[in-house]
């Protein structure tokens, strides 16, 4: 994997556009991945995921995926790209934010983390080295380090000893993953981790820590776990000053449509969330005039678009009349359609971003953007 800066936002951010380039193909950034987390993302067709959403990656989790269908399941398939037919790239989180949620079915050590398993209540350890050897046999085009994510409200103490422990784990990763190779016919790459909660130091620490590997790319972990929204945007500016310019930067976890754009403004290239399909699947839509309730009974008789750019395929053929229907009706056709609509949303966000970073008046048009999308309408 390679990344390609191509531009920087000359009007007043430090917002950038650039490629990844990998074996599965080019990802044109800034970019929104789909959360795959079992090899599916959730009630959305492959054919609508490319056709309608656009997705150019997507994201998979390597704790979901060893538990069920498991390793050697995917390992027969030839991988996951195989397995679930997506032909683009991939990447997978290491199960380091799984793990730290299992808070009392789950055992930390300096060797790694036993837990229970969520779906029988069956018992695992994940080591570091263990965790490259799963990601390389899911064979995501980039993988995530192992490592634990803190609560948002952890205490100083409680977060250095978590991060210390973190980066331990990285050595080993690290190590696993140069003595091996992938098991299929492509490359893949290893991201680390900068964890050191909302803790300016921890944070400076990890980012110059994790820089000595000069990794292919790095993620940012252990935000939008609690802390408030403006401790978040400190921390991601802290860490970017730091994190070489070369390589992208991936926000794990992140976010809202105003969490996106005012980190984009902050350096970072990569997201992904859940929100997008999670809060669709519950009658809320993202919109470029404003979040809407399809619920609203105001929605009953309002036969236009479901978003006047008509970001997806679905949002032509469908009014917000007839969705509030069919959330009225409890038709799953509902929850599909505006899981595509919101994925879609989020991608023609970032994918307008990109454009007005090469255009160069990035700074006026995120400002006029993070007005409109932070409306209830």
């Amino acid at each position: 994997m390679t990344f390609s800066l191509q531009h920087t936002d000359t009007g007043g951010t430090n917002a950038r556009a650039g490629i990844i380039h990998t074996d599965h193909g080019d990802i044109q950034t800034p970019i929104f991945m789909p959360v795959g987390t079992v090899g599916s993302v959730k009630g959305v067709h492959l054919r609508e995921l490319t056709d309608d959403i656009k997705a150019q990656i997507i994201l998979g989790n390597t704790y979901h995926l060893y538990l069920r269908p498991g390793i050697e399941i995917i390992k027969k398939a030839g991988g996951l790209h195989k397995f679930n037919g997506f032909d683009r790239p991939m990447l997978t989180d290491s199960g380091g934010f799984q793990v730290f949620s299992l808070t009392g079915i789950r055992k930390l050590s300096e060797e790694g983390c036993e837990f229970r398993s969520h779906i029988d209540g069956s018992k695992h350890f994940f080591s570091p080295e263990g965790v490259i050897d799963i990601e390389r046999a899911i064979g995501a085009d980039i993988m995530m380090a192992f490592d634990e994510c803190p609560p948002g409200t952890a205490d100083f103490n409680y977060a250095r000893k978590s991060l210390k422990l973190t980066h331990n784990w990285l050595e080993r990763c690290m190590k696993r993953f140069n003595e091996t190779t992938p098991l299929y016919d492509y490359g893949q790459s290893l991201f680390p981790i900068v964890q050191g909660c909302v803790y300016k130091d921890l944070r400076r620490e990890s980012a110059n820590f994790v820089t000595q590997f000069g990794a292919d790319g790095y993620a940012i972990g252990g935000l939008a776990v609690g802390e408030p929204t403006e401790q978040m945007y400190e921390m991601v500016e802290v860490v970017n000053e730091i994190l070489p310019t070369d390589r992208p930067r991936y926000l794990m976890g992140v976010g809202t449509p105003v969490n996106l754009l005012e980190n984009i403004a902050r350096g970072v290239d990569m997201f992904d969330c859940v929100m997008p399909t999670r809060n669709g699947r519950n009658a809320m839509l993202f919109t470029s005039h404003g979040v809407i309730n399809m619920r609203n009974k105001k929605w009953e008789d309002c036969f236009e678009p479901i978003d006047i750019n008509g970001t997806a395929t679905v949002d032509r053929l469908y009014t917000k009349a007839y969705l509030h229907h069919l959330f009225k009706a409890k038709e799953l056709l509902a929850m599909q359609i505006a899981s595509i609509h919101n994925l879609a949303f989020y991608l023609w966000l970032v994918g307008e971003a990109r454009r007005h970073i090469i255009e160069g008046d990035y700074y006026n048009w995120h400002r006029v953007m993070i007005e409109q999308v932070s409306q209830r309408l």
